[in-house]
This record gives C-alpha cells, sequence and structure tokens, in this order.
C-alpha cells in the first residue's frame, strides 16, 4: 500500500534511508550521505503532504517524494515541457533488504498515474551520475536524460536530471 507518511513514521522513513546510504556507499556510490537526505526535509516533505510510503505487510518498507515545487538546482535544464506543471520525484527508497523484488517500480507506477491523474505535463527527477542501476532503471521506464547538475554537499560528481511525458 503506497500513501502520504505520517509525522510518527518518520523514524522509520530515516531508519531505511540510511540503510540506503549504507548500502549504496559499500558499493562505491556516494549518492547520499550523513547531510542527504536530511530530517529536516522529512518535516517539511510530511507537513506539505508531499512524502509517500510504501508499506507491505504493514512493514514500511520505502518512500518517495512528489512536489510540484522544482529546486532552485534544476533551473538551467532544459527541459521538454514549460516549467509550470511539472511533478518533481526526491528520496526515493527502498530498504536495501528489499531491493530488487519490483517495489520501486510500484512507487513509480504510482508516481506516474498520480501524475497524469493530476494532469501534470510530466514528472522530472535527478540520479547520481555513478548509480548505473539507477540510470537504467529509470531510462527503462522511458525517461529521457536531459542534461547535469551538482549538489556540491553531496558529490563532487553531477547528477542527472530526467524528465518523463505524462501520457494525456
Amino acid at each position: 500500500m503506497i500513501r502520504l507518511a505520517k509525522k510518527a513514521e518518520l523514524l522509520e522513513i530515516l531508519s531505511i534511508t540510511k540503510a540506503c546510504t549504507a548500502h549504496m556507499i559499500d558499493q562505491g556510490i556516494y549518492q547520499w550521505n550523513e547531510d542527504y537526505p536530511s530530517k529536516k526535509a522529512f518535516i517539511k516533505d510530511i507537513n506539505r503532504e508531499e512524502l509517500f510510503i510504501l508499506k507491505i505487510n504493514r512493514k514500511l518498507i520505502g518512500c518517495m517524494v512528489l512536489t510540484p515545487v522544482m529546486d532552485q538546482e534544476y533551473e538551467p535544464i532544459n527541459w521538454i515541457t514549460e516549467n509550470h506543471n511539472s511533478l518533481y520525484i526526491h528520496r526515493l527508497a527502498i530498504h536495501p533488504k528489499k531491493q530488487g523484488k519490483g517495489y520501486a517500480q510500484k512507487m513509480m507506477d504510482f508516481a506516474e498515474n498520480f501524475a497524469t491523474r493530476n494532469n501534470y505535463n510530466s514528472i522530472r527527477l535527478d540520479t547520481f551520475s555513478k548509480n548505473v542501476r539507477n540510470q537504467k532503471f529509470y531510462e527503462i521506464r522511458g525517461f529521457k536524460r536531459l542534461g547535469d547538475i551538482y549538489f556540491p554537499k553531496q558529490s563532487e560528481f553531477p547528477f542527472y536530471c530526467y524528465e518523463w511525458l505524462c501520457k494525456k
């Protein structure tokens, strides 16, 4: 079941993202760190009703943010659609022990259906340039790579920006 997160679930959400951070670092992927994703960001996401969780058998195993707010880092990208009606995905995470079972696909199906139902033109996101698995995941789903951005507090390497057009 995918639904909006509750404040009472914040520690579980942070536990998942910390486990994902450690798992990526073990693979030499320095996409997330002690500064990101942060508790402060997740509180803001919950307050704006933009943080969704995935529960399987009553156990929280994943999360993602769906927001209409474009971060300023995305401004230089030459997006396919205009900048006024897109949905942005951030902090998509599936607990490492549950990865490879199709749960990220379920989360993305939810996001794509949510965007289409709510009349967004597109979905936009970024993924780390050293995370080839994520790049393939999004490209297989039809996301188009459009450009690079940098998050200096996270890495010296770029993050690739992707966009997916909603079916109208």
